[in-house]
């Protein structure tokens, strides 16, 4: 499988920080070309939010460098990425919340993390950061670890009200707050002349599903320079609707 790939961010109308961070990385394996992409939201609520999401995208990056080779080529099952995954993850957590502690600020940092071998999908997610697969319309793969997603799963909440809620922002989980941090993981196959979207909460706010399917469907995706414009659009869009959170947006397409 061959792959294109976008990464679009912007500062929003409101805020004086880009707390958002983003990666992508490809490498040509015995197995083929593997991709791998991470999107991380710093809670915008808590100081220091753009310290915990580049924290945790540079050891991301750490991993896939240094620890994802060995486990790909000795011991690649659905479960050892899972347990891999973990141990980094409890990594940076007890990292950030411990340098929290010491200087006595809040801070953390959503994570959700895309990655591509043959042709599965294997996905890992703390949050309310998303992915969405857009092969015969849009599919979103992530489940929010959110007040309001726990709301409607209990029957208490519409997708209507929650769509309005002052609580939209409100995690039950993210990395660097507490001592514990349980990531969900997701598994699943995908075929060429597909895409994924990897986006921070203020990308998906004001917009439809119908919307990211008319700009960002797979018969459009042309080449790179075509998908970072047509997801500028959508920034745009969001801008002019008045979302006031930071926004990114990372675009995959499988060829």
């Amino acid at each position: 499988m061959e792959y294109l790939s976008t990464i679009c961010t912007d500062i929003g109308i409101s805020k004086k920080v880009n707390q958002d961070a983003a990666l992508v990385l490809q490498a040509d394996t015995e197995k083929g070309r593997v991709l791998f992409a991470v999107v991380c939201d710093g809670m915008g609520g808590l100081q220091k939010g753009e310290l915990a999401s580049a924290t945790v995208i540079a050891g991301m990056r750490d991993w896939f460098e240094k620890v994802f080779p060995t486990l790909l080529y000795h011991n690649f099952t659905f479960e050892a990425l899972k347990n891999s995954w973990l141990n980094k993850i409890l990594e940076l957590n007890d990292r950030i919340r411990v340098y929290g502690e010491e200087l006595h600020i809040n801070l953390g940092t959503t994570l959700t993390a895309l990655l591509l071998v043959d042709d599965a999908y294997y996905i890992c997610n703390i949050g309310d950061s998303r992915i969405y697969y857009l092969k015969d319309g849009v599919r979103q793969l992530t489940r929010d670890q959110s007040y309001i997603q726990q709301e409607i799963d209990m029957g208490r909440m519409t997708e209507e009200e929650a769509l309005h809620s002052n609580q939209r922002s409100v995690l039950l989980q993210c990395i660097g707050v507490t001592e514990r941090v349980i990531p969900d993981f997701y598994c699943g196959e995908y075929t060429a002349n597909s895409a994924f979207v990897l986006c921070s909460d203020g990308f998906r706010h004001v917009i439809s599903n119908e919307e990211m399917w008319n700009c960002l469907n797979p018969a459009q995706l042309k080449s790179e320079e075509h998908m970072q414009q047509n997801v500028m659009y959508l920034i745009d869009v969001v801008k002019g609707r008045g979302e006031e959170d930071n926004i990114t947006a990372v675009l995959v397409s499988a060829k």
